[in-house]
């Protein structure tokens, strides 16, 4: 065994499983790329008040989650815990948006980093696929990417999750719902974090899943009941664009979420199967984000999917994915000559854009059999002394068991035309 393990609250993709997550993200991505987004990638880590000032002073990412650290420069830095924020940043300082195409529109994948206590379905290392469009105020923006992300999901067979709605208002109506609420929750017995945070941001007091908080939380006052005319036409839009192309959603009066960015519109995927930690994504509109970071006015909508908690939910559901096998032809070589020719052709057979791989080690012809079976290759290419002096090889369908030779200058060729 090692001296060495992966940090706790993290994890290793190791083949065949890492198969599931590439085609998770795979899923995930391609309703993007098909309608317009371009992907975008940022580093691992960004400066610490891009999230502070985004993500939100008093939100637990920020306070009490966050990988920041110090430089030998002695630049704060942190380890970035969503994408949102990066992805912003990134187009800013790329000018995206002055380019006249708006919305600038972007889907991204990667690992983010929060220090939280792990369990199933919540580690310090995850996978998100992420989607922002930037620089436009549309519902029909918000209801597209809802759209995609239920569309992904169904591709990959997902059928038990849930979809919850709600509308955050925006800088006309909210302030009078923040001040009923702040009302409403200093007359309640909560501890001091949480009385604290009624004072910064009373929305994510809305969010604590703490059973005894949830239980004062009843009849707290309602953000519907708050929302200008404005934000009650543009909700009322997203939810009829969502109905008319048959998504079905909930609507969820205390859906907040736990950034500080989002304006208007917000959504959450929810997967019940998953016990505690129900969420496989979410997202919704953050119009002032821009302005926060030091940028200029661009209303912008976005979401990310957890790729972790994606495959979790397909457990779950006991749906397994067809994944295709990596290897098509496996190589078997019998002696030293028919080795050094049998490598040629696998080196030929790949550049013809055949998925192949050779019996290494100089194993004998069972064992070399026996690995070709394990690779899940559709059939094995075996050569041996008398196969060499005839210029043939034997080609083994592996599912039929049928065997038939092959003239050595027509493998490449027969190959290539057959299916995997």
């Amino acid at each position: 065994m090692s001296t060495f393990q992966a940090p706790k609250g993290t994890y290793d993709l190791l083949p065949p499983d890492s198969a599931t997550y590439l085609a998770v993200r795979e899923a995930i991505s391609a309703p993007l790329r098909n309608s317009g987004y371009g992907y975008v990638e940022t580093p691992g880590f960004e400066n610490v008040e891009l999230f502070a000032r985004g993500v939100g002073e008093s939100t637990d990412i920020v306070t009490k989650e966050m990988y920041a650290f110090e430089t030998k420069g002695g630049d704060r830095l942190a380890l970035r815990p969503e994408g949102t924020a990066s992805v912003l940043r990134a187009a800013l300082e790329a000018n995206l948006h002055k380019q006249g195409n708006l919305p600038v529109k972007l889907w991204y994948s990667g690992s983010y980093y929060r220090y939280e206590r792990p369990q199933k379905g919540r580690y310090r290392h995850f996978s998100q696929v992420g989607a922002e469009a930037i620089g436009a105020e549309d519902p029909a923006l918000d209801a597209e990417l809802i759209i995609l992300a239920d569309q992904a999901y169904r591709s990959l067979g997902l059928r038990n999750f849930r979809i919850l709605l709600n509308s955050l208002g925006d800088k006309e109506c909210r302030p009078v719902y923040r001040e009923a609420l702040q009302g409403f929750l200093r007359e309640l017995d909560l501890d001091e974090d949480t009385r604290r945070r009624i004072e910064i941001n009373p929305l994510r007091v809305l969010d604590d899943k703490r059973a005894d908080v949830q239980k004062q939380l009843v009849g707290a006052p309602l953000l519907r009941d708050y929302l200008c005319d404005a934000c009650t036409a543009y909700h009322s839009e997203v939810r009829e664009l969502l109905t008319a192309a048959g998504v079905v959603f909930e609507d969820d009066e205390k859906l907040v979420r736990g950034l500080d960015y989002y304006t208007r519109t917000t959504f959450e995927f929810v997967h019940d199967g998953l016990g505690s930690q129900s969420a496989v994504g979410g997202g919704g509109r953050y119009d002032g984000l821009s302005e926060m970071i030091g940028g200029p006015a661009l209303p912008s909508v976005g979401w990310a999917l957890g790729v972790d908690r994606t495959v979790l939910a397909l457990e779950a559901e006991g749906v397994t994915l067809d994944i295709p096998a990596t290897t098509s032809v496996f190589a078997v070589p019998i002696g030293e000559e028919a080795r050094r020719r049998l490598f040629g052709v696998v080196t030929e057979l790949r550049k013809a854009g055949v998925a192949t791989d050779f019996a290494y080690g100089g194993k004998g012809l069972k064992a070399s059999m026996k690995a070709a079976n394990r690779s899940g290759a559709r059939y094995a290419l075996v050569l041996g002394e008398r196969d060499l002096a005839e210029g043939v090889a034997q080609l083994k369908d592996m599912e039929s068991g049928e065997q038939e030779p092959v003239a050595l200058d027509a493998v490449v060729e027969k190959l290539a035309a057959r299916p995997a």
